[in-house]
């Protein structure tokens, strides 16, 4: 275990002197004294040297995908490359402001509309709002613009959303959040949606259907064009969580296949550092029968420029968020897309596939899979084996692999596998690196065989052993507090 900050300090030492200034303000005439502290804390002194060294001694006791894979894959952690990183902390972008004349802002207009432009074309859209700054809020627009298409229909009846068993938990929640029903599908043997049990719970209350296509557990629809059209038999609209969008792109244009709306998550598709549950952005894309009902404004261009257009604005759902959405967020999936080009993004998919593929090979022998059918960008396999014979859960394997240097992939999700691991390797790994994790997992299904109470005891090698994750979320205090 590293030092702390409290213990390297030495009397005396300083990272830096601040000149007095003769007429510096007195700190009463700045703050009112009743919010002053009563009390000041002995800060440790510190060089400037020590700070840093401190600093990155305690990251990389955390895990990064710089340091290593990280098989949570796109959902968080899919490398951005830093070129991106540099570009968007360009003064042309970083000093621009929302409230400027929008004839000094046309660089970043034709960014935008570009951008709407390319994502269209990415999923055969008939056009794009990039305002939503989460997944979940574009699940929520879109949602909403569902809604507007029945009621300016005057089908004030249609509120009823379908959903499969393995969606994504913000789908129902989003679908609440906009006023629907949730009717939930059970999945069918092969992991797939059951046309028949969908055929079964069709009314004209439906106004869409909700999925994830490849689905959570890493499958493609198949049956997609049949279920679209069962859909559209009652009037219903089909929305398509982006999600997984990591493993179509050049492949399928959703827009192609019976999608009428979707979200991207440009932090996890097109590249933007998520760890830690943020920044993200969640554009909506509608074919042209929604296009009235997007929210406005829209990036628009004619010969004077390029400007913010509010053309449909009484149909519209209104605003989803103030000004224009995360700009930054849009310019790093604008630069990796520019970057990449058709082909590029295409090989991004095709790579991603193969890798999850390949790593599905290598652990099908050791770990229960129950879809063993080609997958995508992900595949899910489960620790029932383990739990079955020695009592070893998943969550066990998941902290054991702490020990071997790896963060833990997404465990217990998709619900309905019991014991749930989801590996997403991503495209940007190797065939060593792959074989490397691979490796690991195996070793750790010998090591449950030989001794599976040290399982139990894991992590040993951590700074902080085994915590109790449910007292951790109840009694989180995160506060810092120096006791004599």
């Amino acid at each position: 275990m590293p030092k702390t900050i409290f213990e390297i300090s030495s009397p005396g030492r300083k990272g830096v002197t601040l000149p007095k200034r003769e007429f510096d303000t007195p700190l009463e005439q700045l703050i009112p004294s009743k919010f002053h502290r009563k009390a000041i804390a002995k800060l440790p002194e510190v060089s400037e040297l020590d700070v840093m060294r401190h600093f990155i001694e305690l990251s990389h006791l955390n895990h990064f995908i710089e340091k290593g894979l990280y098989p949570l894959g796109s959902c968080t952690m899919k490398y951005n490359p830093k070129i991106h990183e540099q570009l968007v902390r360009h003064s042309c972008f970083g000093n621009l402001h929302p409230y400027q004349p929008q004839s000094t802002l046309q660089g970043a207009l034709k960014l935008l509309f570009e951008l709407q432009q390319d994502l269209a074309e990415i999923s055969g859209m008939a056009n794009v709002t990039l305002q939503p700054v989460a997944g979940a809020q574009g699940e929520f627009t879109g949602l909403k613009i569902i809604e507007a298409y029945h009621r300016s229909k005057g089908n004030t009846h249609k509120n009823k959303i379908i959903m499969p068993d393995s969606a994504h938990g913000t789908n129902p929640a989003s679908c609440t959040l906009a006023g629907f029903e949730v009717i939930e599908l059970k999945s069918d043997a092969e992991g797939k949606v059951d046309v028949e049990a969908l055929k079964a719970v069709l009314s004209d209350e439906v106004a869409g259907f909700m999925l994830t296509n490849p689905n959570t557990l890493g499958l493609f629809e198949s049956q997609i064009r049949e279920i679209s059209d069962l859909i559209h038999s009652v009037d219903g609209l089909m929305y398509m969580d982006g999600a997984n969008l990591n493993a179509l792109l050049g492949i399928v244009q959703p827009g192609k296949i019976g999608f009428d709306v979707m979200h991207y998550n440009l932090h996890k598709t097109f590249t933007t550092p998520h760890g830690g549950g943020g920044p993200g952005c969640g554009p909506v894309g509608v074919v042209e029968k929604l296009l009235p009902f997007l929210p406005v404004p829209m990036i628009s261009h004619n010969q004077d420029g390029y400007y913010l257009d509010y053309l449909h604005a009484e149909t519209s759902i209104g605003k989803v968020h103030g000004f224009y959405g995360n700009f930054a967020i849009m310019v790093r999936a604008y630069v990796y897309i520019k970057m990449l080009g058709p082909v590029g993004l295409r090989r991004v998919s095709e790579n991603a596939i193969i890798n999850a593929n390949y790593l599905m090979k290598l652990l099908e022998d050791h770990y229960h899979i129950q879809h063993k059918d080609y997958c995508m960008h992900e595949f899910v396999a489960d620790g029932t084996l383990q739990k079955k014979a020695h009592g070893i859960s998943t969550l066990d394997i998941a902290k054991r692999l702490l020990d071997k240097g790896y963060h833990a992939p997404t465990i217990y999700f998709p619900l309905i596998i019991p014991e749930a691991m989801m590996f997403e390797p991503t495209e940007t790994e190797s065939k060593q690196s792959i074989d490397a994790f691979a490796d690991a997992m195996i070793e750790i299904a010998a090591e449950i065989e030989r001794d599976p109470e040290m399982l139990h005891e894991a992590p040993l090698c951590t700074p902080v052993r085994r915590v109790d994750d449910v007292r951790a979320v109840k009694m989180l205090d995160t506060r810092f507090e120096i006791k004599d």
